[in-house]
């Protein structure tokens, strides 16, 4: 293929990674809004954010079997133009039936998306003979940072919801215009079933990837109520915790190449973890707000480089082909941010949200503790 194909379907595959997380972003500041306008408690708002996660694992198994059929190009650009459009509506539902029901489609949308563009990327990757995937995912961090704090500052400007996604949906559909013809055409080079059951080695690769992205789906959809529930931020500005947990991933991922090659995979690990373990604590046990931002910030940093880890180590490994185990990890990880939500919303409900938070840092210790089986060698 040609240079210049090849480089405009990295820009392509970059622009994609960056709609999913804006698009999905753009919802963290709206979460508290949505339960003051549906005047639900923690449980019911941890039922209706599970409608968001069923929509997307759903879809997530038929955008594997079209991609695997079809090529992943059609998926991304429908899935891509259906998130953007699909924004608006979670700020008119007004009742939690029909909020459900968007959510439940707004994850679709996005759940279909997030599979296809992570087969595009690998397309990409092996055809550039260079290592791209972190530089992909920093582009989903870079628009979770542009989606949150887009729609943070709107609002904090007194910009009502609805128009303030309008506006949104708006970024995202020009960037899915510019996108669409330069994705690459091509179908996977892997035959055979794209999802499958993890068994072996990538078992554990994918409960930890399910952690890590249940971390993440906490920050999005929990973390603003954290903070206006402790007292340290009013709603209109909740959005900043995951603005700083945005920047310090973002950051992270973009240096992340040049780290893990100096200090391995095994290292990236074990203080990716245990800086994230530490950013937990500070957030929880110190209540003040340059506290909060600090533990936004230190989670955002230490988990950065944790999935690309994974995912490397999927490909390395033998105990399925290269391309199912990637797959297996992909589901298992978008599981982790889009159902494990919902658990943590009834947690918060027979405890606190604080003590959900806690089970978190909990959940990380497996990951500190898997890192010497996970990763046994340098690189």
């Amino acid at each position: 293929m040609a240079f210049s194909d090849l480089r405009a379907a990295r820009l392509a595959t970059r622009l994609a990674f960056f709609v999913a997380g804006f698009g999905l972003a753009c919802w963290a500041p709206l979460v508290p809004f949505a339960k003051q306008r549906l005047g639900v408690d923690d449980a019911t708002l941890g039922l209706l954010l599970l409608s968001l996660g069923v929509g997307s694992v759903a879809s997530m198994l038929a955008a594997g079997l079209l991609s695997a059929r079809y090529g992943s190009k059609p998926v991304v650009i429908v899935s891509g133009i259906a998130l953007g459009l699909l924004l608006p509506p979670l700020t008119i539902a007004a009742t939690p039936a029909t909020l459900a029901v968007a959510l439940f489609v707004f994850g679709a949308a996005l759940g279909s998306l997030d599979v296809a563009v992570n087969i595009q990327a690998i397309e990409v990757e092996r055809l550039s003979e260079r290592t791209l995937m972190s530089g992909f995912h920093a582009q989903f961090s870079i628009g979770g940072f542009a989606g949150s704090g887009a729609m943070t500052a709107l609002l904090a400007f007194d910009v009502a919801p609805l128009p303030g996604t309008l506006a949104c949906s708006a970024l995202a559909l020009v960037a899915m215009i510019v996108t669409a013809p330069r994705l690459l055409a091509g179908k996977p080079a892997q035959s055979g079933p794209l999802l499958v059951l993890p068994h072996g080695a990538v078992m554990l690769l994918a409960a930890l990837a399910a952690i890590m992205f249940l971390v993440e789906g906490a920050m999005l959809d929990w973390g603003a109520l954290l903070l206006t529930g402790s007292g340290r931020l009013p709603t209109a500005q909740a959005g900043l915790g995951y603005i700083m947990f945005s920047i310090a991933m973002t950051t992270g991922r973009l240096v992340g190449d040049a780290v893990v090659a100096r200090i391995g995979d095994r290292a990236t690990l074990l203080w990716g973890s245990a800086i994230t373990i530490a950013g937990f604590i500070v957030l929880l046990a110190v209540p003040s707000l340059v506290a909060a931002m600090a533990g936004f910030a230190l989670i955002g940093l230490g988990a950065s480089n944790l999935v690309p880890v994974l995912f490397r180590r999927a490909g390395a490994q033998t105990a399925m082909p290269v391309g199912l185990a990637v797959a297996a990890v992909t589901t298992a990880g978008y599981s982790g941010v889009l159902l494990g939500p919902a658990g943590i919303g009834f947690v918060a409900a027979a405890t606190s949200l604080s003590a959900a938070f806690w089970m978190l840092a909990a959940l990380l210790v497996i990951v500190l503790a898997s890192a010497p089986f996970v990763a046994t060698e340098k690189g």
